[in-house]
């Protein structure tokens, strides 16, 4: 069998890995419940998307903060309100945020095919450790928000991730988000593999050096 194309591939974890819609609409749909209200699915996500990038790229903070604050704002531009102290439902709920159904088969494969792996996560060290429980292979490199002080897509995760694998490695990023990811990888040269679960149009930065519908195709390319 011939060598898979890359030695390591860097993962995003929550959208690429880790279903984060499913798990941050369970999450409101479980809290409004508490409140006797219900929610509309689509509603909680348009807005936690337009909410969260704007919080992460004020001053740094924790991500387990950035979580309390956007539940707070996406309750009250529903319409409901949620006190301070409860708004720390959504970081509680993340460890149970379930992984796609394609993930753990494709990692799988691509550890047993020699690949060694690596998670690039906006999130706290202690968050990704809970949702890490839910993946069948090790990961030997991870690097975090609360490592560099950053949030995607600035560059700080892919530069430390540079300085931390072996030189000469034959590296590839692969990620869901095309603004998070794909973006800052095209600015840097890192291979970027753009794993399109939502089937969208490509940005202004330009194509990816890949693209696949999920991790079953990356797995398939790379060969393993």
């Amino acid at each position: 069998m011939a060598p898979p194309r890359f030695d390591w591939i860097t993962f995003d974890c929550y959208g690429t890995l880790i279903d984060w819609e499913r798990g941050i609409s369970g999450a409101f749909t479980a809290q409004a419940g508490r409140k006797g209200r219900t929610v509309d699915r689509s509603s909680v996500l348009d807005v936690y998307h337009a909410i969260e990038p704007v919080i992460e790229a004020e001053s740094y903070r924790r991500y387990r903060e950035v979580l309390g604050i956007a539940a707070e704002q996406v309750v009250e531009r529903l319409g409901w309100t949620v006190p301070p102290e409860g708004t720390g439902f959504l970081a509680e709920s993340l460890p149970s945020w379930p992984p796609f159904s394609d993930t753990n088969p494709a990692l799988v494969r691509l550890a047993a095919g020699g690949v060694k792996l690596g998670i690039l996560s906006n999130v706290d060290d202690d968050l990704l450790a809970g949702t890490r429980r839910h993946f069948g292979v090790p990961f030997e490199l991870i690097v975090t928000a609360q490592q560099v002080g950053s949030y995607k897509p600035a560059h700080g995760h892919f530069t430390t991730a540079r300085a931390r694998l072996p030189a000469g490695s034959r590296w590839l990023h692969a990620a869901q988000s095309y603004f998070h990811d794909v973006v800052p990888c095209k600015q840097l040269g890192i291979p970027v593999a753009w794993i399109n679960r939502k089937r969208q149009p490509v940005g202004s930065a330009g194509a990816p050096d890949q693209e696949f519908r999920d991790l079953t195709g990356l797995a398939d390319w790379v060969g393993v």
